[in-house]
């Protein structure tokens, strides 16, 4: 069973992984997007991480949603807003339970993802964080490595879509041969995960 402090290790392994590759997702992000990717998701689970650090939350669904507030409050653009609806709706769906099973969190995170693509009126295929999401929360049915593996793998698998949805898709043809920058901050979401469960 995963407990609130799992919740917070893997918010604090999250920020570890996101502010050493904050300077890749940023160049992902500069041929596509505004090119602040790296430096809004550094700042934004920094934040995260202090929060929980100060005044650590009780329950695993309030871990997630107070993280998922704090994103939506410190990082711009449109990473903020999806990233914290995940979370904060994955938190909801985990209720006030003082421990989750890792398929209840399969389930909150499944609800959280739905959420992302109701808010960005995405879905697999468009060239967005989904297509890390979608499969990393499917393969959590197996593991959290395997998770890892498939968010991974879904990110990579963005390099010849051609966008349809954010920035990017304004770009046409021309956002074909670039990883999208959102499905690998998504898939080292799913790596700090499986991070802090071994």
């Amino acid at each position: 069973m995963l407990d609130a402090a799992f919740f917070v290790r893997w918010m604090t392994a999250a920020a570890a992984v996101i502010d050493r590759e904050a300077d890749r997702l940023t160049e992902l992000d500069s041929p596509i997007g505004d090119a602040d990717h790296g430096r809004n998701m550094q700042r934004g689970f920094t934040a995260v991480v202090k929060m929980v650090e100060a005044e650590p939350p009780a329950t695993p669904g309030a871990v997630l949603t107070a993280a998922g507030r704090q994103l939506i409050s410190s990082v711009g653009g449109a990473s903020g807003p999806l990233y914290g609806t995940m979370l904060r709706r994955a938190g909801k769906a985990l209720g006030e339970a003082p421990q989750v099973s890792a398929q209840e969190l399969r389930s909150g995170l499944a609800a959280g993802v739905d959420a992302v693509g109701q808010l960005g009126g995405s879905a697999p295929g468009d060239k967005t964080m989904l297509d890390a999401l979608v499969p990393g929360v499917e393969a959590l049915a197996t593991s959290f490595d395997a998770a890892a593996e498939a968010a991974e793998q879904g990110a990579v698998a963005t390099v010849p879509m051609q966008a349809r949805k954010g920035r990017a898709s304004y770009l046409g043809e021309r956002s074909i041969g670039h990883q999208d920058p959102g499905a690998t901050s998504s898939a080292l979401l799913f790596a700090a995960l499986a991070e802090v469960a071994k």
